[in-house]
């Protein structure tokens, strides 16, 4: 029986990237999915997978950052599958710039999505886990700015870092009510954001840029999705029944160079 068999499962960002990859595995391993994303592809992700002969799956289109579009995704999901046990609280922006030149805008846009988006889908998904005295929490934070950070990426580090307190003092919070809380740290993804940082950092040449980054990685290559995927339907599976409030690094080795000429 795969890990996720008839598990229902609440997955933000589905619709690309790193939360595409996670529903895939997810698909895969059985679970019941309520897909949720603000983009419109969200729909076609569902459309493909009940071609696929994945029926139990469906598609929300809605913004984080508004907490009562949230909380009727949950009621739809509710009245779908009875319940929800796994949330991937996985949505997030990336948009690089030098400190001084951040605008208020730029900053906030990360701040409304990646903390207040992750706290938005939280607080409108627990009280269904608490209902059931047991869940699975999975936060899709970054190496980035607990752990490492370049230049042009403070607003981002500072949102991501965020979300690693969150996943702790909710760990501690929730563990009475028997819902574990535990957050993937992933470095550089083959995704969308990854491109999109690449086109920011060199717009004439922007792979090479992801060439420059693979370099940087022991394992010589940046993660594919699924890969993140793999590592979410770990945790949110009772195969991690005695997991919570942990920071899982998955990024090939980057953060482990003290130098990238020593040795050499």
């Amino acid at each position: 029986m795969a890990k996720l068999t008839d598990k229902v499962a609440f997955i933000t960002g589905a619709a690309s990237g790193i939360g595409r990859g996670i529903t895939k595995v997810y698909a895969q391993q059985g679970a019941k999915l309520v897909l949720v994303d603000i983009a419109d592809d969200v729909l076609d992700l569902a459309s493909d997978l009940k071609a696929e002969g994945h029926s139990s799956v469906i598609a929300i289109q809605a913004d984080l950052r508004n907490l009562d579009d949230l909380k009727k995704a949950v009621t739809q999901a509710k009245d779908k599958f009875g319940t929800i046990e796994i949330l991937v609280a996985n949505a997030g922006v990336c948009k690089l710039g030098k400190f001084l030149e951040m605008t208020a805008e730029d900053r906030d846009f990360h701040i409304d999505v990646n903390i207040k988006g992750t706290w938005n889908t939280i607080q409108a998904v627990l009280p269904e886990m608490k209902k059931n005295n047991k869940g699975s929490i999975v936060i899709t934070s970054s190496v980035t700015g607990d752990l490492v950070a370049d230049p042009g990426e403070t607003a981002y580090a500072l949102s991501k870092s965020a979300l690693v307190g969150l996943t702790k003092s909710l760990a501690v919070e929730l563990a009475p009510f028997q819902i574990r809380v535990n957050a993937i740290c992933p470095g550089y993804v083959r995704t969308p954001m990854a491109e999109s940082i690449a086109q920011q950092s060199n717009p004439k040449e922007p792979e090479a840029v992801l060439t420059e980054m693979a370099k940087a990685i022991p394992m010589q290559r940046l993660a594919e999705p699924e890969e993140i995927g793999e590592l979410a339907a770990f945790l949110g599976s009772d195969e991690s029944s005695y997991m919570t409030g942990t920071q899982n690094i998955i990024d090939g080795g980057s953060t482990l160079p003290e130098s990238v000429s020593v040795g050499t």
